[in-house]
C-alpha cells in the first residue's frame, strides 16, 4: 500500500511561473521595497529566519496563479534555500508560513490595491497589509492595516508600530541611491529611522574622516612641542 505524500501532489517551485510577465509601471514599485529590504538586511544580518521577497509570486493556491505584491516579509521561514535562491515563494514549500507583511505601492494605473488584492490578503491571512499611494494628495499615502478576526483595520501612528514584527514602518523625506523625495523607512520602538546602507556608510567614514583629523591635529601638538624644547636647548625623547 502506497503512503500518501501530499506535498508529492503539488507543483514545485521550479515548476511554477516565477512572475506575472506584467512588469513594473512604476520605477519606486521596484525601489521602495528594495530599500526596505536592503535595511533589514543590515539590522538583521544576524538573523536566518526571515525573507523579504520583492515583486515576487506568492502560490497560495495550487489551482490558482500566483499573486505578486510589491514586496513582502515572512518570519519562521529560512532565508536562504540554496544557491539558486527562491525563485517564488510556494506555501506548500514553506510550511504554510504566509507572509505576516505585504506591501503595495500604487502607481498610475488601478491595480486594486484598496479592494481587490487587500480582500485576498485577508483570505490567506496576512497580518499587516500596506498600501503607499504617492500621488494621494488629500488621503493619507501611506495606510497599513492589521487583520482581526478576519478583516482589515486600519492603523494609525508616526511612526506605526508592528509589534509582531518589531519594528516600525512610516513615511519620511530622504535620499536613496542619490535620489532625494520620499521614501518608506524602518523605525525602532523609539521611534528613531534606521538608517540605510548609504547613511551607515557616510556615518563609519565621517567617523574615520573624524579619527585622521583627531591624529593629525595630535601629531601637531606634538611637533609643536618637539620645536619648542629644542628651542630651550631640550632634545625630546618621543
Amino acid at each position: 500500500m502506497l503512503k500518501y505524500k501530499p506535498l508529492d501532489c503539488l507543483p514545485p517551485a521550479e515548476a511554477l511561473p516565477n512572475s506575472d510577465d506584467t512588469p513594473v509601471d512604476n520605477e519606486l514599485q521596484d525601489l521602495i521595497p528594495h530599500l526596505l529590504k536592503s535595511i533589514l538586511a543590515m539590522v538583521w544580518a544576524n538573523r536566518w529566519d526571515w525573507f523579504f521577497g520583492v515583486d515576487m509570486g506568492i502560490y497560495y493556491d495550487p489551482k490558482e496563479p500566483a499573486i505578486v505584491p510589491d514586496g513582502f516579509l515572512s518570519f519562521g521561514v529560512e532565508r536562504f534555500f540554496d544557491e539558486g535562491l527562491r525563485s517564488s515563494y510556494v506555501l506548500w514549500e514553506e510550511n504554510y508560513i504566509v507572509p505576516i507583511l505585504v506591501l503595495e505601492v500604487v502607481s498610475h494605473k488601478p491595480g486594486g490595491e484598496y479592494k481587490r488584492k487587500k480582500g485576498m490578503y485577508a483570505e490567506m491571512g496576512v497580518l499587516y497589509y500596506a498600501i503607499y499611494n504617492p500621488l494621494r494628495r488629500q488621503k493619507p499615502r501611506l495606510e497599513v492595516h492589521h487583520l482581526v478576526n478576519g478583516s482589515y483595520n486600519l492603523l494609525s501612528g508616526n511612526p506605526i508600530w508592528l509589534p509582531e514584527i518589531g519594528l516600525g514602518i512610516d513615511k519620511e523625506r530622504g535620499t536613496f541611491q542619490g535620489i532625494t523625495r520620499e521614501w518608506l523607512y524602518w523605525y525602532n520602538e523609539q521611534g528613531q529611522r534606521l538608517l540605510t546602507p548609504e547613511e551607515q556608510l557616510t556615518e563609519v567614514q565621517q567617523v574615520a574622516q573624524f579619527e585622521l583629523q583627531r591624529r593629525q591635529e595630535a601629531e601637531r601638538r606634538a611637533q609643536r612641542l618637539a620645536e619648542q624644547l629644542r628651542n630651550a636647548g631640550i632634545e625630546p625623547d618621543f
